[in-house]
């Protein structure tokens, strides 16, 4: 295994310290797991705003009628 330093500002380190989920996790442990949950929630977030791009056009169909309008001015 080979390893490097890198340079992390001390508020960063304290966070890491802070969200270990055992004393023992190493900062590596720790940083490939958050690598992990945030290529995730990127999946995640792309089906969503997936979703939201093919729900756009019945949206609009269901709310910008005029139907709605007559009871906007009642």
């Amino acid at each position: 295994m080979e390893n490097t330093t890198i340079m992390l500002e001390k508020s960063v380190v304290k966070l890491l310290k802070e969200n270990k989920e055992y004393p023992r996790q190493t900062y590596g442990e720790l940083i490939q797991k958050m690598i992990v949950t945030f290529k995730n929630v990127q999946k995640n977030n792309q089906y969503d705003e997936f979703l939201h791009k093919i729900q756009q056009p019945k949206m609009k169909e269901l709310w910008d009628n005029k139907k709605d309008e007559v009871w906007e001015n009642a």
